[in-house]
């Protein structure tokens, strides 16, 4: 696990640097902290991509402590600011269970570029390993290159793969694969989506007649709508999160990317301002780079310097 960790490190480097470090270089060595103080750390939070709304709410909780004086110094100041980030994270935090029902459907949606394809990949190939049998759906029908590398990873994960011609009705396919899922008495069915954000209405017309064929195929699902957002992004990873909510109704999160580049203040702000739980983070490109999200380690790595 201590590897893992000093990914996860390596991976939040440059949050680390700019925000712990900036922070840092306020408030360490401080004496006493004051209303000026909190100002230019909030200031320093909504240039980190922590983002407006949970920047105001986590200075808020600082000044209220502040005025009971528990920030006696810089130190304390710090230490109030990781357990605040930390409380933030675990109030939405859930893992996600795909074994409360069968078949247990997983639509994943997402922007193109984000690493959709390849977390769906590295999903199938996680939940096979334990011992399920998986089933893969390529609704996203707009790319062909995104069936294509849908089919290397089912090959590799060693499931099944359901796939029309490129340009197929993306509810045909999703269709089929509710079928088989059910025919073949597959565990879990993941269903990959295309990511155009070019009309929001098109992308909410296509997310609703998906949706319907699930349930009308499996009722009550799908069980989870994964978003995958890239850690890299900042700020547009709330505008994402925004139109999909409205579009799929996300009930989970994937960060991908969080592999130096990445802007990770961002995993706090989405997972605060839409109160949902951030499911798996990607710290790498490796097939077992996908891992469950745990904030305590999450903030642990973040402000370990």
């Amino acid at each position: 696990m201590a590897g893992l960790f000093e990914r996860l490190k390596v991976g939040l480097k440059r949050t680390t640097d700019g925000l712990v470090g900036r922070i840092d270089a306020l408030v360490l060595g401080k004496k006493t902290i004051d209303a000026d103080t909190l100002e230019e750390l909030e200031e320093i939070l909504i240039t980190s991509d922590i983002g407006v709304k949970t920047t105001v709410e986590l200075t808020r909780s600082l000044e209220q402590r502040l005025s009971r004086n528990e920030l006696k110094d810089g130190a304390a100041l710090r230490a109030a600011l990781k357990e605040e980030l930390l409380i933030r994270l675990r109030a939405h935090h859930r893992p996600l269970d795909v074994t409360t029902q069968q078949p247990f459907v997983l639509l994943v949606v997402g922007v193109n570029g984000v690493g959709k394809t390849t977390t769906i990949g590295k999903l199938a190939a996680r939940y096979a390993a334990e011992g399920r049998t998986v089933l893969l759906a390529a609704a996203d029908t707009f790319r062909a290159a995104a069936a294509d590398q849908l089919a290397v990873w089912s090959e590799r994960a060693g499931v099944d793969l359901i796939r029309h011609q490129e340009g197929a009705d993306p509810s045909a396919v999703t269709f089929d694969a509710c079928k088989a899922a059910v025919a073949r008495g597959a565990e879990l069915l993941i269903v990959d989506t295309a990511g155009r954000l070019h009309t929001k209405v098109n992308l909410m017309e296509e997310m609703k007649k998906i949706r319907r064929v699930i349930d009308r195929e499996i009722p009550g699902a799908p069980h989870e709508t994964l978003l995958v957002l890239d850690a890299a992004t900042g700020q547009n990873a709330l505008n994402q999160t925004r139109i999909f909510q409205e579009a799929a109704g996300v009930t989970g999160l994937a960060l991908t990317k969080l592999d130096g580049s990445a802007k990770g203040g961002v995993v706090v702000a989405v997972s605060h301002e839409f109160s949902l739980p951030v499911r798996f983070i990607g710290v790498g490109e490796g097939i077992d780079d996908l891992r469950d999200f745990d904030p305590q380690e999450f903030v642990d790595a973040l402000f370990e310097r």
